[in-house]
């Protein structure tokens, strides 16, 4: 076991590395050492590794972005404190000591011949994290694939610890009949020479599957799964149309299998960057036919999304759905789409809701077109009467009745 007491002073604040990048070795490490220095607080914005738990939990307090892959857990339990905060100011805030970091823990690949490791499978706030912290623990792990982008010298490393075990793996989820009648209506948005945003899961594997007779499809995203390597391998992910990274896909994070770090090894195809690029504004406004695709818990009869909590329940987080709905539907030729089943719990629960049940993650000004197995609502530019006659129209059947009669109000007055 790892001895990270003699760099750890009570007190200290943590920033982890995260999802497929998480430095598994130093989080179990922390797990158990974590008592003996005391008062110690951790932030990290996603995890799939399984490592934090109610017991885990006693070791140091644990802060996130949200309840992202296994951290949903530890919301319920009560032990898990959640910052609101878009990606794209993840790194600012650590930058600034809004988000403390006086300890990095990081994943990284070996060195180069140059003495830079490779972020690897993940890069968004990876630099800010080694630029702010008073001590950086690195997990130099031989497994992890060195990918093009954001590298880390050896001389900004305080601690290298040397592993050799398997990343953090996610597998592909299986794909219903729900997810891939969603993903027809979504690829129907995406003609060729797009350039493509979306997430991990079904429902972005459903649709990149139906793109296999598009052209020169290109990728600026904030993360990506397995589903890219099949896009690439068909000769259909060229990245040729776009005005800026010709050639080379954009990506903050790499969430999937070993095919897919496999792929990406030395691969001047793709490159991994931190979110100050991938999220950002002025970068994405030089892109056109962008389609950005995300997901929400629920939408509201004008068009406000939540994709954080179901009543009581967090479920979810303000990730980077905001910067990039904004930038899809700002950007010529593109488009923002927000995806979700209509319904839930076995039919039992509407999506499309009078109200919602809990924040409002991208508002209704922002918010472009809406998808569910049912069909796309086209909302920009409508009234507020008109939207909620479409998203009726998208809406589980068992349900249209009740919310015909709750659009009544806003159809009658308008507002």
């Amino acid at each position: 076991m790892i001895d990270l007491t003699p760099y750890l002073r009570r007190g200290d604040r943590i920033v982890f590395g995260q999802a497929c990048g998480e430095p598994v070795s130093l989080v179990s490490a922390l797990i158990e050492q974590g008592g003996q220095v005391g008062d110690l607080s951790a932030f990290i914005a996603t995890s799939f590794s399984g490592l934090f738990t109610l017991e885990s939990a006693d070791s140091f307090r644990l802060s996130s972005m949200g309840a992202i892959g296994a951290l949903r857990s530890m919301t319920k339990a009560g032990k898990l404190q959640v910052i609101p905060v878009h990606v794209s100011q993840v790194a600012p805030m650590i930058a600034a000591g809004i988000i403390g970091c006086d300890v990095a823990m990081i994943q990284l690949s070996p060195a180069d011949a140059d003495g830079n490791h490779s972020c690897g499978l993940i890069g968004d706030y990876v630099r800010a994290a080694v630029d702010k912290a008073r001590v950086v623990i690195a997990e130099i792990n031989e497994a992890v694939p060195y990918v093009p982008g954001e590298l880390i010298p050896a001389s900004a490393i305080d601690v290298a610890i040397p592993v050799s075990r398997p990343p953090v793996e996610v597998a592909p989820a299986k794909i219903a009949a729900t997810d891939e009648a969603i993903a027809r209506h979504c690829a129907a948005y995406i003609g060729d020479g797009s350039v493509i945003q979306t997430g991990v899961g079904a429902v972005p594997d459903a649709i990149l599957r139906l793109l296999g007779d598009r052209r020169d499809l290109g990728v600026h995203s904030g993360m990506l799964g397995d589903g890219l390597v099949e896009l690439a391998e068909a000769g259909v992910l060229t990245n040729a149309r776009k005005e800026i990274d010709t050639g080379v896909s954009i990506n903050g994070a790499l969430i999937g299998t070993r095919r897919l770090y496999d792929w990406a090894h030395n691969n001047p195809a793709i490159r991994m960057c931190a979110t100050s690029y991938t999220h950002d504004a002025a970068v994405l406004g030089r892109l056109s036919r962008l389609v950005t695709i995300n997901s929400a818990l629920e939408v509201d009869l004008t068009g406000q999304v939540n994709a954080e909590q179901s009543g009581a329940a967090y479920l979810g987080g303000t990730g980077g759905q905001v910067d990039f709905v904004r930038a899809g539907a700002r950007s010529p030729g593109g488009c923002s789409i927000i995806a979700l089943s209509a319904s839930a719990k076995g039919g039992s629960l509407s999506k499309i809701v009078p109200t919602l049940s809990g924040p409002v993650t991208t508002a209704r000004s922002d918010v472009d077109i809406i998808v569910t197995e049912y069909g796309a609502a086209e909302l920009k530019g409508q009234t507020l009467a008109e939207r909620t006659r479409r998203l009726i129209a998208i809406a589980d059947p068992a349900f249209r009745e009740e919310l015909e009669r709750a659009a009544h109000i806003i159809q009658q007055r308008g507002y």
